[in-house]
């Protein structure tokens, strides 16, 4: 019986260490964000990549051209990384769906990402393979986009692995 306990005890822990964000706090918040027509374009992002313990252990820039066609978008990222290393390029191709919902595919995503919109919030979640030395670790990606007005957005993404958060990243995006 004790070991029982101390096994649900140790489950109930974990699942308490990694962030989560309820979105329908955010559904009446203005302005209201509109993916497509944010990232149609140019925008530009800045951001930093923080260890668990708040360490930087990356910066980086990120040129973001966006296409629009119907209900899909295609996001053509080029990163430059000032501390740290990490991909150069990256393609997603997101689907917006009958029912409001987001779906996104790129080379370096796991499966597929989904998203949802809650007002001034969105939210992204995927899994990925990141290197870490000469290991691949296979994480999980909840971001969380809000947007501050029409031109820009605040980025926040917590990269979980076995029920922690390992690192966040924070970007700043601006429309061009």
């Amino acid at each position: 019986m004790k070991k029982i306990f101390f096994t649900l005890m140790v489950a109930v822990g974990l699942a308490g260490c990694a962030t989560s964000l309820d979105g329908d706090r955010y559904r009446s918040v203005a302005p209201s964000f509109d993916l497509f027509e944010f990232f149609n374009g140019s925008v530009r992002a800045w951001g930093l990549v923080q260890n668990k313990g708040g360490e930087v252990i990356q910066t980086f820039e990120v040129n973001i051209r966006g296409t629009v066609a119907g209900n899909r978008m295609i996001l053509d990222e080029t990163f430059r990384y000032g501390v740290g290393t990490g991909p150069t390029k990256r393609v997603w191709r997101v689907d917006r769906l009958d029912n409001g919902e987001y779906l996104g595919i790129a080379d370096d995503v796991l499966g597929e990402a989904t998203g949802s919109i809650y007002g001034n919030a969105f939210h992204w979640s995927y899994r990925m393979d990141i290197p870490v030395g000469n290991t691949l670790y296979e994480v999980g990606f909840e971001d969380w986009f809000w947007a501050i007005d029409d031109r820009r957005l605040f980025n926040r993404s917590y990269i979980q692995k076995f029920g922690f958060d390992m690192a966040e990243v924070t970007i700043f995006m601006e429309r061009q």
